[in-house]
């Protein structure tokens, strides 16, 4: 009986005992094997078991990358910068390119962000050497403040299929679904510093564990946005939070003209991916005219990808209640699309506040010329609308303006304005969305949208 008892028994303790996902220590604690530096010239050294690098002046970006690449995986670390005057970071399935930077390397990849600066962006996610920030943390601010400087932070990152999650001492961070990069190694980042009172900062990585098997993905707060890369889709945790794509891609179903019944015979294609605007001399009245959403929303949050040709207007409109229409033109709060530097537009108005992103002719989009995507590629707007009539306009993730509908404020604003002629304007309690036809060609895909009361 003994010989046939203990093997069951050892065989049920070694299974009740076995983590449900094994784990791999990517770092022993004493040394740096299976490490290696890549880039910048930065000091990485084992203490006291932890990896401590240490800024050096006039470096590039110093990585300490692993020596092996990763797909799907887990991974948990614990973080401390000493000071806000340096920056860290993270790599995920990332790569080197041994001729970029001028012939100096370079290490490029999506970047768990650790930033100590004024703006709390740590847990955010950045495309390192490649296109910058991914995720900045306004489009979460409730993780701003999970983030200590000078002390031990407990970091976790998801990167399973082709979404990669973050959280920073439990709190749930930054979201991105993207469409590149199913593997790459893992790094750790020395920022480059330029000021001498930067140099010789220390930043301490340790308790390194990799879980590689039997993964399954941590659910997010449904009211946490997500940045989906894929075009023209939802995930099913987007489906789940109350998103519906308002373009499938294909065709122009929940569209029809500001001033049709149906959707215009000419001035715009909605076929491969885009809801396009064809170009017609930049005259509104010769196009297609603008198109809105059969449905109407109050308190919303509306997200959309928009592509300009050089010198090209167009704009996204809310609150419109097709009762404000002039010649070629619905009426509501815009969201401007413009190429700022080609077209006049940008010059007119009060203070700017005819410029992308802005809330045209009332209130001026503060961005700074880093986070505005070149003319010819993809940016990302967002309005959101709360309950209480709180707006915010993103761009690229950055908010850049807010205000609330209905304040004396506005009301202000709106009366040395255009639109000073009508009453209550933009106070309505619901209305269409709309893309404007201004006469120029203008790309929009990726366009959704999730009611909010």
């Amino acid at each position: 009986m003994k010989k046939i008892l203990y093997p069951a028994i050892a065989l049920f303790a070694s299974a009740a005992f076995m983590p449900a996902q094994a784990q791999t220590k990517l770092f022993d604690g004493k040394t740096l094997n299976g490490w290696k530096r890549l880039a910048g010239t930065a000091d990485y050294k084992v203490e006291d078991g932890a990896i401590v690098g240490t800024t050096v002046l006039n470096s590039g970006n110093s990585f300490l990358v692993t020596e092996k690449e990763y797909g799907d995986f887990i991974l948990e670390l614990d973080a401390k910068i000493e000071s806000d005057l340096s920056n860290s970071g993270v790599q995920t399935r990332s790569h080197y390119d041994p001729e970029g930077n001028k012939g100096k390397g370079k290490v490029y990849g999506r970047q768990f962000e650790i930033d100590p600066s004024s703006r709390k962006w740590t847990g955010g996610i950045y495309d390192e050497g490649r296109r910058d920030w991914l995720y900045p943390l306004d489009l979460n601010p409730k993780a701003k403040d999970a983030f200590k400087v000078g002390e031990y932070n407990h970091i976790k990152i998801e990167c399973i299929g082709n979404e990669m999650k973050t959280w920073i001492n439990g709190v749930p961070a930054g979201d991105v679904v993207d469409t590149i990069d199913s593997k790459g190694f893992i790094a750790l980042q020395v920022h480059a510093v330029s000021e001498e009172k930067q140099a010789g900062k220390k930043v301490y990585f340790k308790n390194l564990n990799l879980k590689t098997t039997n993964l399954k993905s941590t659910p997010f707060p449904k009211d946490v946005y997500v940045v989906n890369l894929t075009p023209n889709s939802i995930t099913g945790a987007e489906k789940a939070a109350g998103w519906k794509l308002l373009y499938d891609g294909k065709t122009n179903t929940g569209w029809r003209g500001a001033t049709l019944k149906g959707f215009p015979d000419k001035g715009w294609e909605y076929t491969n991916g885009t809801m396009h605007v064809l170009p017609s001399a930049g005259q509104e009245e010769s196009g297609g005219g603008d198109i809105v959403t059969n449905d109407n929303y109050g308190a919303f949050d509306l997200s959309f990808e928009f592509k300009l040709t050089p010198g090209a207007n167009s704009g996204v409109k809310y609150f419109v209640t097709l009762s404000e229409v002039t010649k070629g033109s619905a009426i509501g709060l815009e969201y401007q699309v413009l190429d700022d530097k080609l077209h006049p537009d940008a010059k007119l108005g009060r203070d700017g506040d005819r410029t992308l992103a802005s809330l045209y002719d009332l209130i001026k989009a503060n961005k700074q010329d880093r986070f505005v995507h070149p003319i010819g590629a993809w940016n990302t707007g967002r309005v959101v609308v709360y309950p209480n009539n709180h707006v915010e306009h993103y761009l690229n993730g950055i908010k850049v303006l807010e205000y609330d509908r209905g304040s004396q404020a506005y009301r202000d604003l709106v009366a040395i304005s255009k639109y000073k002629i009508w009453k209550n304007f933009g106070e309505a309690a619901e209305g269409h969305l709309l893309l404007q036809d201004h006469g120029n060609e203008v790309f929009f895909r990726s366009i959704k949208v999730r009611n909010l009361k």
